[in-house]
């Protein structure tokens, strides 16, 4: 059950709609998922089921956020790391290699837009301001940006390394928003909707069932005047902006 009304009307132009990249422009997670299970495929733990082998990566994968940030760097790191705890006998160079190879996999992977995507953002962006805003290594999401081939729909790209209360306040101030036209969409509840909503702005979630498990997170409630919305497609926002 998705919070848009089809009855409600369009909202005017000169909207700023701050619009995240990973599993809401194109794909991202599920090649980390993929990744993941051959990496409990190949551990093949004596004790541990696959699910709690998960578990045991998902704690390694925090402290490691805390440590060195997000990123495919970080994700191979923890997957190194996980093994090493998980492996009672030590580690091989050689099988230190094959796990490195799970994640170095992930960054031969092409842009897959999801549906709708370059469509849409050409229609909205002849609307409205539009801000790409995404968190991660700087250096890997230049990248993805810059293969995507989707910069000059926007006004201004933003990287940064978390998304908090804080980072939209600043984004805010620095791009001049006017809260009550400003809308973050994205499809982490953690790091999309309920800091930006914290921070005044509108937000529109957009769901991806692949969305990462650390990023999974209750939707908060928007301040009075504001809108949360939630669609199941980013071809749906055409309809709204």
């Amino acid at each position: 059950m998705f919070g848009y009304d089809e009855g409600m009307p369009r909202f005017p132009a000169g909207q700023t709609l701050l619009i995240d990249a990973d599993d809401t422009l194109w794909e991202n997670n599920v090649y980390f998922e993929r990744a993941v299970a051959a990496f409990i495929g190949y551990l093949n733990h004596e004790t541990y089921s696959a699910g709690q082998v998960r578990e045991t990566l998902n704690a390694v994968e925090r402290e490691t956020i805390l440590a060195h940030g997000y990123g495919l760097t970080s994700f191979i790191r923890s997957l190194v790391t996980c093994y090493e705890r998980l492996s009672a006998g030590g580690v091989s160079e050689e099988q230190r290699e094959r796990v490195l190879a799970f994640g170095r996999i992930i960054s031969d992977q092409e842009i897959e837009f999801l549906p709708g995507v370059q469509e849409t953002l050409r229609e909205l962006a002849g609307r409205h301001r539009l801000i790409l805003l995404t968190k991660g290594n700087h250096a890997e999401q230049a990248d993805k940006v810059a293969r995507s081939g989707l910069a000059p729909l926007f006004h201004a790209v933003e990287i940064v390394p978390e998304k908090d209360k804080a980072v939209y306040r600043e984004v805010m101030l620095r791009h001049e928003l006017e809260p009550d036209r400003s809308w973050m969409i994205g499809n982490s509840p953690k790091s999309d909707i309920n800091p930006a909503l914290a921070a005044g702005l509108n937000a529109v979630h957009l769901f991806h069932k692949d969305t990462w498990v650390l990023e999974h997170a209750e939707l908060g409630r928007p301040e009075a005047g504001r809108h949360l919305l939630e669609l199941d497609g980013f071809a749906r926002l055409g309809e709204i902006f």
